[in-house]
């Protein structure tokens, strides 16, 4: 009997002892020790709040200049003066460059001498015409002379407006000999020098302006975006703002010029147009620039931390903190994630504390512990995620 007792002890002392569940009393006789309670899983914790939360679309596009002009000669000539450097701020009638004026005015000199020649014809026919009436009216002039005179007098008139219509003729082909701008803008690359002749042929002219404040922006956005771009468009101006390719410099924010009216069906896509006023030449004509299409301000909108928003077979889901120090499951729906803030239209309340970092070692009722200062803003910046945008 005393061998069997044994036996029983320790075969049970084994079973127990395995487990890391006994331990011996005062009489050393086996006793059942409490489970370890599993250590809690730091993680970094964040309050939701509500605030007022853009609502965006966005989309990748050109910038284009708002005007260009190819300043080109009318006529032929040589370059006598260069007014302009490469480079330079200009203004709408600036002089770029002045052709040589000497042929068109020695031109002009020659017409006005023929204009005034048969001026002096003019009057001296008139003067004619004026005794042929007196002796006409005293019947010393035939019918027949003072009709001819008449003709003769408007024929010399009808002469002169020619002389004049040439001089003015070749005051335009003088003005055309100072290159002007016709729009505000910057001067690119001088295509020709002093001394050499300019034609109306040339294909590249003398040089190119562009117009560069304000500015225009050509961008794209899916064909499903249209009836809400057409929605909220029907209400007020619409707000672009350009950001650069990386998303890290705010370059301007303009207003939505049109929208362009057709689809291109070969992308599914529509094209739009906004102009900034790029009072600070950030933006440059040819610059790719990620645009962003304001819609809306959702007023007190609930959000999160893009980092707290996971991943699942069900779609998106946080994990709570409840006040017992335990983590649960929540799913819910994200309506956007804009500079690494999520907005959240279901799914949560005002004033829950959900998990933004550590969630990789959690599971359904997994006990925390929230990390504060200098510990969570290290275990932040470890795993962050998102791009912060001046």
């Amino acid at each position: 009997m005393k061998r069997n007792l044994t036996i029983a002890v320790v075969a049970l002392a084994v079973v127990l002892g395995g487990a890391g569940l006994w331990f011996f009393g005062n009489d050393k006789t086996p006793a059942v020790a409490a489970a370890p309670v599993p250590p809690a899983v730091p993680v970094v914790a964040a309050t939701v709040t509500g605030k007022d939360v853009p609502i965006y679309l966005r989309g990748i596009g050109t910038v284009i200049a708002y005007n260009t002009d190819v300043v080109r000669s009318q006529i032929q000539g040589q370059i006598v003066k260069i007014a302009f450097t490469e480079g330079q701020t200009v203004k709408s009638g600036d002089l770029l460059a002045q052709i040589d004026p000497r042929p068109y005015e020695a031109q002009i000199e020659q017409l006005t001498a023929n204009r005034d020649r048969d001026q002096a014809q003019l009057a001296n026919a008139e003067a004619n015409l004026s005794r042929y009436n007196q002796l006409g009216d005293k019947g010393y002039a035939t019918p027949q002379l003072i009709e001819t005179q008449t003709a003769q007098v408007a024929q010399l008139k009808a002469t002169v407006k020619a002389d004049q219509a040439q001089i003015d003729q070749a005051n335009v082909q003088l003005s055309y000999t100072r290159l002007t701008s016709a729009i505000p803008g910057i001067t690119g690359v001088r295509q020709i020098d002093v001394g050499n002749v300019i034609h109306p042929t040339d294909a590249n002219g003398l040089v190119v302006v562009t117009q560069i404040e304000p500015i225009s922006l050509l961008f794209t956005l899916p064909q499903t975006d249209l009836p809400l771009i057409q929605q909220h468009a029907a209400k007020g101006e619409l707000k672009v703002i350009a950001y650069s390719q990386d998303n890290k410099i705010k370059l301007d924010e303009g207003t939505l010029l049109l929208v362009n009216n057709e689809i291109a069906g070969t992308t599914g896509t529509v094209q739009l147009k906004a102009v900034f006023p790029n009072h600070e030449h950030r933006l440059w004509p040819g610059q790719l620039v990620n645009a962003r299409l304001l819609l809306e301000v959702q007023k007190n909108a609930l959000t999160v931390a893009g980092s707290a928003v996971q991943q699942g077979p069900n779609g998106s889901y946080v994990y709570v903190v409840t006040p017992d120090q335990t983590v649960a499951l929540r799913p819910v729906h994200v309506v956007q994630i804009s500079d690494g803030q999520a907005l959240i239209d279901q799914g949560l309340k005002p004033g829950d504390v959900v998990v933004v970092d550590g969630q990789y070692r959690l599971t359904e009722g997994s006990r925390v512990r929230e990390l504060h200062g200098k510990a969570a803003q290290e275990a932040d910046l470890q795993s962050a995620v998102q791009d912060a945008i001046p």
